[in-house]
């Protein structure tokens, strides 16, 4: 099921870094070093980024009032971040969950990129089974990236397959939560066996926290099983995984029978048209938790959630590099048609 991207001509140069200043004093920045990019501390900002105006609005706001966390601060983590988030959305749709008041306050999904919008946001027409035809905005470059977060998304929720196959993704994943009762230990305890399993297989898997109560494995796949291919083989993973593991894992779908004191090892996010929070997503909790990926000898010593913030997640991601890079690579991934 192709989707279609629709991408304006590009009519871009490069300019130097000359500093920022407020909205209507256009200012011309390079974009190709995300994290000498500042944005400014005035209420509004027109940005000129490779030839792109941005325009972003109400940078005062305090989007976690408690922690003096302003809009600002939101959109500076995501430049700051953007080298190694980017290529984990190019190409793919997005559905934006925006937060017009701040991460305590209400929030709406919105897929259809609004309008009017800068010529140059990549669009991706997708065909539902409805009848329905939405044109999802996709984030290929900084620019089309801080326009997104300008509108009030806190987190990004990105389509699992790129656009030109809408239908065959290129990773599976596991969201693995705890059912009341469990605790974040449990939910590693569980990640270990997840990812025991997987290594049995040969199976390459990477682990986020989810940045809310929970972890988030992905295998990388190579393209050709279907959507619904890859969360049949999922579901029979998963279930597998309860049986092996009775006392602590549950693939029970249904809420009300799902045991208490467990870790649901939920395979149904792997549906066509679902989506999880992306790697590096700041999320609207009251620390500002980001979803972070982690090594496995991390998950082995002990992690905490509140471990991965907004503040400290840069000078980690400094540090480390992307630790899900090979998510983006073509080499490395695992052929689903083998197990299937």
């Amino acid at each position: 099921m192709p989707g279609t991207i629709t991408r304006p001509r590009s009519k871009t140069t490069v300019h130097s870094v000359k500093g920022i200043r407020p909205i209507a004093k256009k200012t011309k920045l390079s974009g190709l070093v995300p994290h000498a990019i500042k944005i400014p501390d005035e209420p509004a900002a027109l940005l000129t980024i490779e030839g792109r105006e941005v325009k972003l609005t109400n940078l005062e706001k305090l989007f976690w009032p408690e922690l003096g966390i302003t809009k600002r601060d939101l959109l500076q983590y995501y430049v700051d971040v953007s080298n190694v988030l980017i290529p984990h959305l190019k190409d793919r749709a997005m559905v934006m969950k925006r937060y017009p008041n701040g991460a305590a306050g209400p929030f709406f999904f919105q897929k259809r990129a609004p309008m009017p919008r800068p010529e140059w946001i990549d669009i991706c027409t997708i065909d539902h089974s409805s009848g329905s035809v939405i044109d999802f905005p996709i984030v290929r470059d900084l620019s089309s990236l801080l326009w997104v977060i300008n509108l009030g998304c806190i987190d990004l929720n990105q389509w699992y397959a790129r656009c030109d196959d809408v239908d065959r993704p290129d990773y599976l994943h596991f969201d693995l939560d705890p059912v009341p009762g469990a605790t974040f230990t449990d939910v590693l305890a569980a990640a270990k066996h997840v990812h025991e399993s997987l290594e049995v297989m040969k199976m390459p898997c990477y682990a986020k926290t989810t940045g809310s109560k929970g972890i988030h494995i992905y295998v990388p796949i190579e393209r050709g099983p279907t959507q619904k291919q890859v969360w049949s083989f999922a579901k029979t993973f998963a279930q597998s995984l309860e049986k092996l593991h009775p006392d602590l894992i549950t693939a029970e779908y249904r809420i009300a029978k799902r045991p208490n004191g467990h870790v649901l090892v939920d395979y149904n996010q792997n549906a066509w048209g679902r989506t999880l929070s992306s790697v590096y997503s700041v999320r609207p909790k009251p620390e500002a938790t980001v979803s972070t990926p982690v090594t496995w000898e991390e998950i082995e010593r002990g992690i905490r959630m509140e471990d991965f913030r907004i503040d400290n997640v840069p000078a980690r991601v400094a540090k480390l590099g992307d630790l899900w890079k090979p998510l983006t690579m073509k080499g490395g991934r695992f052929d689903l048609n083998t197990v299937l």
